[in-house]
C-alpha cells in the first residue's frame, strides 16, 4: 500500500537516487543519462576580458551562454561555483508543456520544446526528453469554463491545443478513475526531460560555439566601473565583463547583494514522490500523458514502470525556506536536499490515490524535497534592472526546465539586437520595486505557491501581502466603499459599491457582481461628475540643458510647448511600442512625465540608459511616490473646480492638453486639462499628503452637482468607447503604431532623428499587414477581456486586445487586431468566448466621440455623437 510505504519513509533524508528501470522506459529523476565531463580546456582556461559573464550554471544560464554564443557572441564566460545544475536544476521534476495560462509565456515554453526537440542531434548529447502529451482534468464545472477561456486565448497562437471528452482522456489514460472528470484540456507534445541530461546538452552546445564554463568559480565580489562595465572576482582571479548576468538560482540574493540589490526571492521546499513498478503501468504499451489533477493540485506522469507525482500543498501547509533569506544559503548547499515531510501533502497523495487506484498498491522508492526559487507573483525576474548599468537577471524560476530554453533565447536575442524580441512584461525584474519587502515576499511566495492550481480567472485579485507600505493618500479613505485593486504596489479602486449591493470579491468568467455598479459609475461621469483616484500612475521629473534634445530623441512626437501636454510614444530601433507616456512641459526644459502604473520602472530604465548612452545633460527624478493624483471627470468637472479655484477653467483659457500650476482649495496643484474617459477632465497632482484635504474639498464643493466616485472598471470601458489605446493591450513590443492606429502621435518629417524613425519608414513603405479595428459584438452574459480568438470563414485570423460592455449601446466592445483586408467598417467576423463564436462587425471609430471633438464640432455648427 502506497501510504505504509509513505510511513515508512517519512523522516528520510535523501541525498542520491539510484538508478534503474527498464532500457527504453521513460526515467529521468537522478538518472544522469548525458552525463559527461567537461573538456580539460573548460577547467584550466581563464580570461582577462568577457563581452558577457553569466553568474550560475543552472539550466537558464547554460541556456543563456549556449544561446549568445550560438548567435556569435564572442567572449561569453559562465560562472558557476561548484558544479552544473547544482542548485535547483539536478533534482527538477523534469515537466515540459507548451500550455501556460499567460499569453506571452506561451512563446517561451514553446521555444524551449522546439529547442529540446532537436538538442540531442545538435550536440550529440542524450536528453531523455519524452513527449507523450499531458492532460489537465476538469471535476468541476467552473473548471470547463476555464479550458473554454483558455482554449480562446490559444487559438491564435502555434501551440496545439484541445478540450477533450472523457472517453478520449480513459482512453489515452487508462488507469483513471473517470467518476468526477468532465472534461480535459489536450496539450500534445508536453512531456518531460531529464533536467542533468539537458543541462549537459546544452554545456556542450555552448562549448561548442566558443562559449567558456568555468567552475568551481564562485564570484565574491561586483564592482562596478564609470564606463558601465564590471570588474568580477573569484578565487581564480578577476575578470572585465562589459555585461553581467545574474542567474544564479537560490543564490541569487547574494549575488544581488553584492551591488546593493534585494532581489525579492525566496526558496521554497517543493516535494514529489516516486513509485516503485507498478504492474498495471508496466503492462501499457505507451508511454502515459502526464496528468495534471488540478483540484487535488498534484501532477503526475510516468516514472519508467512506476509513476511520479507532485502536488502543490496549501499556503498554510507548504514550506519556506526563510532562513535563506535572513541568514543566507548555506555556503555548502548545492546538490543536497530536504528531509521528506509526507504528513504535509498526505490530502494530495489521497486524493491522487483516488484518481489513479493502482497508486494505492504501490511503494514509494524516493521523496524528493528540494528548494526551488519563487518570486512574490511566482513568475520569473528576467532582463536589464533599472538603477544599475548593464546587470542583467535570469532569476526566480520557479519552472525553470520548461523556462529555460525560451528565456535563454529571449535574453540572448535581447542582448544581442537592442530590445527584447516580443512582449515580455510580466517577466520585467522592474515590476517590483522599493515597496517588496521580505515580509511581502514571502506572503506572495506562500500565496502564488499554494495557488498553483486554482482556477485563472479574468480580473484576478490575490490578496496576501496587501496592503504593502505603497497605498495611496485615499486608501484609508476609500478602502470601505470599493473593491479594490493591486497596481506595482498600490491599491487601487476598481469599483465602488452602495449600500444593499454585494460587496464580495466574486471572480467569474461571466458577467458578475461588479457589473451594475460600473454601469451606474459610467453614467455617473457620462451625466455628472466623477473622482477618480489616479495614485499608481508612475511619474518623472527631467530637466536640463539637455532635456528637450533626450526627449526629442525618445519620442516619436513633438515635444509640446511650454504649458502644454501631449500623449508620446517611445518607441524601440525596430519601430515598436516600447511604452506611451503624457509629456507636460511645465517650465522651459523642465517636463513631467506620467506612465502607468505597471510600467514605471520600466520606462525609467529606458530613458536612463538612452540618457548615459547619449551623454546628455539631464536631471531625471523619479517622483512616484511623492504625489498624488486625483482625477475629475464629466459634463460638470468644471463647474465643481472652478469652485475651489481662482484660476478661470473656461475652455477658451484652460484648453485641452495645458498644464498650468494652481491651487485647488489653497492646495498648490499642477493641473492638465486631460481625461482618460474622454470626457471633460482634469488630472490634479499634488503632494501624496494632501490628497485627502483635496478630495474632501472636491467632493464638499461638488454636492449640487451629485458628485461621485468611480473606479477603473468604469474608466475602462470609457476609454474603449472612446477608441483610447491602452499601452499593453492594443500597443507593445509586439506591435507597431501604425498598425495601432497611432499615426496621429507619430511625426515622421520631425527633424529629430528619435529611435525606431528608420525602421518605422521601411515598415509605412512596405505597407501594413493587420490593423486594429473596433468591433461590437452581441453576447449574452459574458464579455471580451482581451487575447480572444477572432474567426473568418472557419479559421482564426486574429486577436483581440482589451474588450468592455459597452454602457451606452448596451453591447460588448473590442479592440482586435485583423489582417488588412479585414478591416473595412461593416466587416463580420466572429469572436469567440467561453466555447461559442459569436457575431461581430468592425464599426467605425470611435463609438462615442471625445467632449473636445463634441464641443469642437458644436462650434462649427456639427451635431453631438452618442
Amino acid at each position: 500500500m502506497l501510504r505504509p510505504g509513505a510511513q515508512r519513509l517519512r523522516g528520510l533524508l535523501l541525498r542520491s537516487c539510484p538508478r534503474q528501470g527498464s532500457p527504453g522506459r521513460p526515467h529521468s529523476v537522478c538518472g544522469r543519462e548525458g552525463e559527461e565531463k567537461p573538456p580539460s580546456s573548460a577547467e584550466t582556461q581563464w580570461k582577462d576580458r568577457a563581452e558577457t559573464v553569466i553568474i550560475g550554471g543552472g539550466c537558464v544560464g547554460v541556456s543563456l551562454a549556449y544561446h549568445l554564443a550560438k548567435a556569435g557572441m564572442k567572449d561569453v564566460v559562465l560562472l558557476e561555483k561548484s558544479e552544473l545544475t547544482a542548485g535547483s536544476t539536478w533534482h527538477a521534476a523534469g515537466l515540459t508543456t507548451y500550455f501556460h495560462p499567460g499569453i506571452n509565456l506561451k512563446k517561451i515554453h514553446y521555444d524551449s520544446i522546439k529547442l529540446y526537440e532537436k538538442l540531442e542531434e545538435e550536440t550529440g548529447q542524450v536528453v531523455g526528453f519524452h513527449q507523450p502529451g499531458s492532460i489537465r482534468l476538469a471535476t468541476t464545472p467552473v473548471r470547463v469554463d476555464e479550458f473554454k477561456y483558455q482554449m480562446t486565448r490559444t487559438g491564435w497562437h502555434a501551440t496545439e491545443q484541445y478540450i477533450i471528452e472523457p472517453e478520449k482522456i480513459q482512453e489515452m489514460f487508462p488507469l483513471l478513475n473517470m467518476n468526477k472528470v468532465l472534461a480535459g484540456l489536450y496539450n500534445p507534445g508536453d512531456g518531460h526531460i531529464d533536467p542533468y541530461s539537458l543541462t549537459m546538452a546544452l554545456a556542450a552546445g555552448a562549448r561548442k560555439y566558443g562559449a567558456l564554463l568555468k567552475y568551481p568559480a564562485p564570484v565574491t565580489s561586483l564592482k562596478a566601473r564609470s564606463d558601465g562595465t564590471w570588474d568580477v572576482e573569484t578565487p581564480q582571479g578577476s575578470m572585465r565583463a562589459n555585461r553581467i548576468v545574474n542567474a544564479a538560482g537560490f543564490w541569487a540574493r547574494e549575488v544581488g547583494k553584492m551591488i546593493g540589490l534585494e532581489h525579492p526571492l525566496i526558496p521554497v521546499q517543493h516535494q514529489y514522490v516516486v513509485t516503485s513498478t507498478i504492474p498495471e503501468v508496466k503492462a501499457l504499451k505507451r508511454e502515459l500523458p502526464v496528468l495534471r489533477d488540478l483540484e487535488g493540485s498534484y501532477y503526475l506522469r510516468q516514472e519508467r514502470d512506476g509513476l511520479l507525482f507532485g502536488p502543490y500543498e496549501s499556503q498554510e501547509k507548504m514550506k519556506v525556506q526563510d532562513s535563506w533569506v535572513t541568514n543566507g544559503v548555506p555556503p555548502g548547499f548545492g546538490k543536497e536536499l530536504f528531509e521528506s515531510d509526507l504528513d504535509r501533502i498526505m490530502e494530495h497523495i489521497e486524493a491522487a490515490m483516488e484518481m489513479v487506484p493502482v497508486l494505492k498498491k504501490a511503494d514509494i522508492i524516493n521523496v524528493v524535497n528540494g528548494p526551488i526559487t519563487y518570486s512574490p507573483d511566482i513568475l520569473p525576474m528576467v532582463g536589464p534592472h533599472q538603477g544599475v548599468r548593464n546587470y542583467w537577471v535570469a532569476i526566480g524560476f520557479g519552472y525553470g526546465i520548461i523556462h529555460a530554453g525560451g528565456v535563454g533565447k529571449y535574453l540572448s536575442d535581447w542582448i544581442l539586437h537592442g530590445e527584447p524580441p516580443f512582449d515580455l512584461i510580466e517577466l520585467d525584474p522592474n515590476r517590483y520595486g522599493k515597496w517588496t519587502t521580505t515580509q511581502y515576499t514571502e506572503a506572495k511566495a506562500r500565496e502564488s505557491y499554494g495557488f498553483n492550481n486554482i482556477v485563472g480567472y479574468p480580473k484576478e485579485e490575490r490578496f496576501a501581502g496587501r496592503p504593502t507600505q505603497r497605498v495611496s493618500g485615499l486608501y484609508q479613505r476609500l478602502e470601505s466603499k470599493c473593491s479594490m485593486g493591486f497596481h506595482a504596489g498600490w491599491e487601487q479602486p476598481h469599483w465602488f459599491y452602495k449600500l444593499g449591493q454585494d460587496t464580495q470579491y466574486r471572480p467569474s468568467f461571466r458577467r458578475t457582481n461588479w457589473f451594475e455598479p460600473v454601469g451606474s459609475e459610467y453614467k455617473q461621469v457620462m451625466q455628472r461628475v466623477g473622482v477618480t483616484d489616479l495614485s499608481p500612475f508612475g511619474k518623472f521629473n527631467i530637466k536640463g540643458q539637455d532635456s528637450i534634445r533626450l526627449l526629442d530623441h525618445l519620442f516619436a512626437n513633438v515635444i509640446p510647448k511650454v504649458g502644454f501636454t501631449n500623449i508620446s510614444h517611445m518607441l524601440t530601433p525596430k519601430g515598436r511600442v516600447y511604452a506611451e507616456l503624457t509629456v507636460s512641459h511645465q517650465s522651459p526644459g523642465e517636463f513631467l512625465l506620467i506612465t502607468g502604473s505597471g510600467s514605471e520602472l520600466h520606462d525609467l530604465r529606458w530613458i536612463e540608459e538612452e540618457a548615459v548612452k547619449g551623454g546628455y545633460d539631464v536631471e531625471i527624478k523619479n517622483i512616484t511616490d511623492e504625489l498624488g493624483v486625483l482625477g475629475v471627470a464629466g459634463p460638470q468637472a468644471r463647474k465643481v473646480l472652478q469652485k475651489l479655484t481662482s484660476e478661470d477653467l473656461s475652455d477658451d483659457v484652460f484648453k485641452f492638453l495645458q498644464t498650468k500650476s494652481l491651487k485647488v482649495s489653497n492646495i498648490p496643484v499642477t493641473a492638465i486639462r486631460i481625461s482618460y474617459t474622454g470626457e471633460l477632465g482634469w488630472e490634479l497632482y499634488h503632494r501624496r499628503e494632501d490628497s485627502v484635504a483635496l478630495y474632501d474639498a472636491i467632493m464638499n464643493a461638488g454636492q449640487e452637482e451629485e458628485i461621485d466616485n468611480f473606479g477603473t472598471y468604469a474608466m475602462n470601458a470609457l476609454r474603449l468607447e472612446k477608441a483610447f489605446r491602452a499601452w499593453g493591450s492594443e500597443m507593445n513590443c509586439d506591435t507597431n503604431p501604425l498598425e495601432a492606429g497611432l499615426e496621429y502621435f507619430v511625426k515622421l518629417n520631425k527633424p529629430a532623428d528619435f529611435i525606431g524613425k528608420q525602421a518605422l519608414k521601411q515598415i509605412k513603405a512596405k505597407g501594413l499587414k493587420r490593423r486594429l479595428v473596433c468591433l461590437t459584438l452581441a453576447t449574452d452574459d459574458v464579455d471580451p477581456e482581451g487575447n480572444e480568438s477572432i474567426w473568418y470563414n472557419g479559421k482564426v485570423v486574429g486577436n483581440t486586445t482589451s474588450g468592455s460592455y459597452s454602457y451606452s449601446i448596451q453591447k460588448s466592445l473590442a479592440f482586435a487586431y485583423v489582417p488588412v483586408e479585414l478591416s473595412e467598417v461593416g466587416q463580420q467576423v466572429e469572436v469567440e468566448l467561453l466555447g461559442k463564436n459569436y457575431p461581430a462587425v468592425v464599426i467605425q471609430q470611435p463609438l462615442v466621440l471625445t467632449e473636445p471633438t463634441r464641443n469642437r464640432l458644436q462650434k462649427k455648427g456639427g451635431k453631438d455623437k452618442t
